[in-house]
């Protein structure tokens, strides 16, 4: 009952500060003309859409790193070695997302980091991610207590460390194309681990790092209120990265790598679709969907994009469910 208290406070804590900043924060960036530029195959289905304001992940970065400041001299929570880790995943991110959208409002186009820079980037911190976890005690194992399974994955941990982070903040990134889709669907998987942090005692700080899923989710239910249909900015490079990377972190230390398959399913299916595209397209000379990501494709096939973002968060729900009953309770 206290944990749930806690969550309940931490949820609320977040949800407001990040209101009150989204308040401020969305003038400011039409002010300064952070505007998303759209490219020009998405233009006629979403014109309305041209200059809307990005960076919008800021909603939800600041006001979450705000909110856990409030707990830590609250005496709410206490500051553990994976708590770190995780804020320092979350703000290597969201700052490298800042950086290319900072790029393409400068540039006035939809040209920031390179492909190349932005993953260096990625696997740089990722890298780091890697260092000051091993070095925290952390074993090179991979387990999954509900089948009883553990593998020593040896020097190949670090592989697959970087991998499930850079794949992770891609995939979300990928995702965000449609009002409200990747900030929901981040909601629910969020809240998902949450409950499964909360649920992993056997796990040092895993409690506080439950408390920061559940700040979390209250900062991105305040920032949906300004990016559901119509959205009045978008989270950009900043958030998506931020979310998809820190998501990955949190599977990654309270053990639950493949329960994240599960969490992450839609985001991972809207990634394998892209995947499709490309190696139809570089060896077969033609597409296998009318375009990538998948929700492109539906709007294509005359989906409302209010539709397709509802519908994706139903089965986002549904994994989510499924995925707490994996890894969890079964």
């Amino acid at each position: 009952m206290y944990q749930l208290t806690r969550g309940v406070l931490a949820l609320m804590i977040g949800f407001i500060i990040s209101i009150i900043f989204g308040v401020i924060l969305v003038p400011l960036l039409k002010k300064l003309k952070a505007k998303q530029s759209l490219s020009s195959y998405l233009f006629k289905n979403h014109k309305e859409k041209e200059g809307t304001p990005t960076m919008g992940g800021l909603i939800f970065i600041i006001p979450t790193v705000v909110a856990i400041t409030i707990l830590l001299l609250w005496n709410k929570i206490e500051f553990s070695s994976n708590l770190f880790i995780v804020l320092f995943v979350f703000l290597a991110y969201g700052l490298l997302g800042f950086i290319d959208d900072f790029l393409i409002i400068k540039r006035k186009n939809n040209v920031g980091l390179t492909e190349f820079q932005k993953l260096a980037g990625q696997i740089l911190i990722a890298l780091t991610f890697f260092f000051i976890y091993m070095k925290s005690g952390a074993e090179p194992i991979v387990e999954v207590y509900t089948l009883g399974i553990e593998i020593n994955l040896g020097w190949f941990y670090g592989i697959f460390l970087l991998f499930m982070l850079v794949a992770s903040s891609n995939a979300v990134n990928i995702t965000d194309g449609l009002d409200g889709l990747a900030g929901g669907l981040s909601l629910i998987a969020f809240l998902t681990f949450a409950l499964i942090s909360a649920n992993s005692p056997a796990i040092t700080g895993t409690g506080d790092i439950a408390v920061f899923c559940f700040v979390l989710v209250g900062c991105l239910l305040g920032f949906l209120a300004f990016n559901s249909r119509p959205a009045k900015v978008f989270m950009g490079d900043t958030g998506s990265l931020a979310l998809g990377a820190t998501m990955a972190t949190i599977a990654i230390i309270t053990k639950h790598e493949l329960t994240f398959i599960i969490v992450a399913g839609v985001f991972i299916f809207e990634t394998l679709v892209c995947l499709i595209q490309i190696g139809s397209m570089m060896f077969l000379h033609k597409k296998v969907f009318l375009m990538t990501p998948f929700h492109h494709h539906l709007e294509k096939l005359g989906w409302k994009e209010r539709d397709i973002v509802i519908t994706f968060w139903c089965i986002g729900l549904v994994l989510s469910m499924a995925a707490i009953v994996f890894g969890v309770w079964y």
